[in-house]
């Protein structure tokens, strides 16, 4: 999903990701030299499926046996055409080995620095840390043209980052942090994904990266840097109220407020992000109410419970957490 990509809208089916290919559309060298190898790979496999079906084929066709016809004369083999398909074999599999090895190198690079960023995988969302102290959930904001070394951590099992436009895949091991490379050669917005099983909602754990050109990416990031803004209105100020009641500061942060526990996703500026539940929800004003009203019906097992709200708590929630700019 690249610059220009349609927006979520209501609930995402996941059959919208299933039907985009990013692999064959990659936008940095690590992601290009993992397609290229791919594409030679498929070609050549599909190559010999060909020749050995039409080899099958011509074998049913033209030596199949008619009524009466003697037994086949059995032939025990021929050393030259053994041979021949044992050097063919071996020859292929020298070159995409080589091809393998170079584009592991080109995607994989020896790290030569600390990590740019750190990304953790939570059942199930994204926490993503910047070394300025910006804190972001579900969305990695980048600029372009940037090599980014993340460091790929988990907080409770194991989880995989991928985002098939610009990287490879990186395992993210509780207490075994990964580390793996990230570019973007083009402004645009990169979904990525949780490639291994993290247990009930590993299907929407969803990640987009934002590539931004350098000076929109330090807007960004400064901004991020910023406490939430006071409530503007009263019934923004009674939703920081229920926010407080419902023991919400309990597992969320929110800057400039007494909220500081990361257990869950940092809501400073929650408004501003795309998605709500890493995919499953748009981020508009319905959506959180459908999200505040049972967390459960629109992502069974998330770790957020139903506190039940009345309509009034709810609509002065929703107004509260849509000041969060």
């Amino acid at each position: 999903m690249g610059a220009g990509s349609e927006k979520w809208s209501g609930i995402c089916p996941a059959g919208v990701f299933a039907v985009i290919a990013p692999v064959f559309s990659p936008v940095s060298p690590q992601a290009e030299a993992l397609s290229h190898i791919f594409v030679i790979t498929l070609l050549v496999c599909a190559a010999i499926f060909g020749i050995v079906t039409a080899l099958v084929a011509l074998c049913i066709l033209r030596f199949r046996s008619k009524p009466n016809d003697p037994d086949p004369i059995q032939i025990t083999g021929s050393e030259r055409l053994e041979f021949s398909w044992t050097a063919g074999s071996i020859l292929i599999l020298v070159w995409l080995f080589v091809l393998t090895v170079h584009a592991m190198n080109v995607s994989d690079p020896a790290p030569d620095r600390p990590a740019d960023l750190t990304v953790v995988g939570h059942q199930w969302w994204w926490e993503v840390r910047y070394p300025n102290g910006a804190v972001a959930a579900n969305e990695i904001h980048i600029p372009t043209g940037s090599n980014l070394l993340i460091s790929a951590e988990a907080a409770d099992v194991i989880h995989d980052l991928w985002v098939p436009q610009l990287g490879r895949k990186m395992d993210m091991i509780p207490g075994h942090p990964n580390l793996v490379w990230l570019r973007a050669d083009a402004p645009g917005e990169y979904m990525g994904t949780c490639a291994e099983y993290c247990g009930d909602e590993h299907a929407w754990m969803r990640i987009l990266v934002v590539a931004q050109s350098p000076a929109d990416f330090e807007a960004w990031e400064a901004r991020q840097l910023q406490a939430a803004p006071p409530p503007g209105s009263a019934l923004a100020l009674e939703g920081l109220k229920v926010f407080r009641e419902k023991t919400c500061v309990n597992c969320h942060t929110i800057k400039g407020t007494d909220a500081d526990t990361s257990v869950a996703p940092n809501l400073t500026h929650f408004a501003s992000r795309e998605t709500i539940g890493t995919g499953v929800l748009t981020n508009n004003a319905a959506s959180v109410g459908l999200w505040l009203e049972d967390p459960q019906k629109i992502k069974p097992g998330c770790h957020m419970p139903n506190f039940n709200l009345r309509t009034n708590e709810l609509t002065a929630l929703t107004a509260y957490l849509e000041t969060m700019k």
